[in-house]
């Protein structure tokens, strides 16, 4: 079985299985945190989501051989590790999962609230536009109402020009 590594916790690769249901291996993150095995396992396992996607498989341990795992799927993996409180895992650990579920949260909000954000970036570029056209029909408005002054204003004097032809008698 071919494995990627897919995380490095406090300095350990965290591997996956590369085959089609991407695989990871519970037990090297536990340790790699520093929170307990077990206790781990039996909240997965409580847990309706990830505990759905529990699998036992062959995967290579950190020694190269062969050993029975408990894994969890690739997709359920991140909402794990998010679900650890770093006042639970080692002093070298907690930074690093905290930025990782920093991570999380922006991915999430992004996913869940970027299209509002645009929307509202949208609505406001809008508002601008129209607020601009408002400024330049009233422009033109003022514009026409000066044309129309003028060109009133020249027919005036081109009748008067007219009516004021010198005569001889």
């Amino acid at each position: 079985m071919n494995t990627n590594v897919v995380a490095q916790i406090n300095g350990v690769n965290i591997l996956a299985s590369s085959q089609s249901e991407g695989l990871v291996p519970v037990k090297p993150v536990c340790e790699a945190l520093g929170i307990a095995y077990e206790s781990q396992v039996n909240k997965i396992k409580e847990h309706p989501i990830f505990g759905s996607s529990i699998l036992l498989r062959d995967m290579v341990a950190a020694d190269g051989k062969k050993r029975e795992m408990i894994c969890l799927s690739i997709e359920v993996f991140p909402g794990w590790l998010f679900s650890i409180n770093p006042q639970n895992v080692k002093e070298e650990a907690k930074l690093v999962l905290m930025a990782f579920q920093f991570q999380c949260n922006k991915v999430l909000f992004h996913y869940f609230f970027g299209s509002q954000q645009k929307q509202l970036e949208q609505n406001q570029i809008e508002i601008n536009l129209l607020e601009n056209i408002a400024k330049l029909d009233q422009q033109k408005a003022a514009i026409n109402c000066e044309l129309s002054e003028m060109k009133r204003k020249l027919n005036q004097l081109r009748e008067e020009r007219l009516k004021n032809e010198p005569s001889l008698f």
